[in-house]
């Protein structure tokens, strides 16, 4: 009687896996450097909205009150009704935002009124968080959202 005999262990050598550990590495290398710069430009993209959407809503603090909020007040007036003067008479229970905004790097936007560059100045210091600089910390500001950073 002839013993049968013992089925080939299925699995990959070393040489196979080697081989797709390599091709992979290569993809990495030729991949990642694009995905990486594009977290940086949504944070800008999304810096430039937020000024925008944040500028609708002191025009409609304005429509309201018939002035934006003073620097003093901040961009907190339009999410709690101020109590330093001039205090709106017209001001939304449910407030212009829904909460304090943040930049995308985490800090609050600069806020100005009367601003240097139209009724009112506001602005990101982008990834550094420091005025100026450029690429990654260039500032976003309201009076030249047409230029990205």
């Amino acid at each position: 009687m002839k013993l049968p005999s013992p089925a080939r262990a299925a699995g990959f050598t070393l040489i196979e896996v080697m081989v797709v550990v390599v091709i992979l590495g290569i993809l990495a290398t030729l991949i990642i450097p694009k995905i990486m710069s594009r977290p940086d430009e949504a944070r800008q993209t999304k810096a430039i909205l937020d000024i925008q959407s944040i500028g609708q809503a002191l025009d409609l603090y304005r429509l309201d009150n018939t002035q934006y909020p003073t620097s003093e007040q901040g961009l907190k007036a339009l999410t709690v009704k101020p109590e330093i003067e001039p205090v709106p008479k017209r001001w939304r229970a449910e407030g212009y935002l829904p909460k304090p905004p943040l930049d995308p790097w985490g800090n609050p936007y600069v806020y100005l009124s009367p601003g240097l560059h139209g009724q009112y100045d506001l602005l990101s210091f982008g990834a550094d968080g420091m005025p100026g600089g450029d690429e990654k910390g260039a500032d976003i500001t309201s009076w030249n959202l047409d230029r990205k950073p």
